[in-house]
């Protein structure tokens, strides 16, 4: 299944990213459009991503947000923000890489989807959250050219119907000769010069 697989390459890349993050970073403020948290700072986002990671694995067992209550309520990453995060991105990890049908339904906050719909909608978040983080904290980063092409096959002619409903902003210039992470960066809206 092709978004298996582009969700293993952006958690990836998600997590290499996290796992550069030092312990004095967590209190760096982070944009407040990442987060539903006001003023957010990058363990806020960080307890984002490990209450993803978390409910992934009921996810992709069907269970409902009913059903699964409080059960990823509340600090995920206690005193071992990145440790906790990578624990929890092994399970997620492990969910991800059974035998799945891609057309199970999937319950979500937004609705229900095929399962194949859900890794791919995943997929794009932590795909360019991995780069945005790393902007953030300084990181010499890009993604890696499998999970560029892959996205770009994946979503690549969909991103017009992605900015529609407000998951890309609008398209930014780059150079006719920018590398494809460039050009997909500019395309999503996520590129700054």
């Amino acid at each position: 299944m092709k978004q298996r697989e582009l969700f293993l390459q952006s958690d990836a890349a998600l997590r290499s990213v996290i796992d550069r993050i030092t312990p004095a970073q967590l209190a760096l403020p982070a944009p407040g459009d990442w987060s539903r948290t006001k003023n957010p700072s990058l363990r806020d986002i960080l307890a984002d991503h490990a209450r993803d990671e978390a409910w992934l694995p009921a996810v992709l067992a069907g269970r409902t947000i009913a059903e699964v209550g409080d059960d990823y309520a509340g600090d995920l990453l206690g005193d071992d923000p990145i440790g906790a995060y990578d624990r929890l991105g092994d399970l997620a990890t492990t969910a991800v890489s059974a035998d799945l049908d891609p057309e199970k339904t999937v319950h979500l906050s937004y609705g229900d989807f095929p399962l194949a719909d859900y890794l791919q909608h995943m997929s794009i978040y932590r795909a360019f959250q991995a780069w945005s983080i790393a902007k953030l904290i300084g990181l010499d980063y890009t993604m890696p050219a499998p999970l560029v092409e892959n996205l770009w096959e994946q979503i690549g002619p969909e991103i017009p119907a992605w900015r529609e409903m407000g998951v890309f902003g609008p398209e930014v210039d780059v150079a006719p000769d920018a590398d494809r992470e460039t050009q997909l960066l500019g395309k999503t809206g996520y590129w700054v010069p």
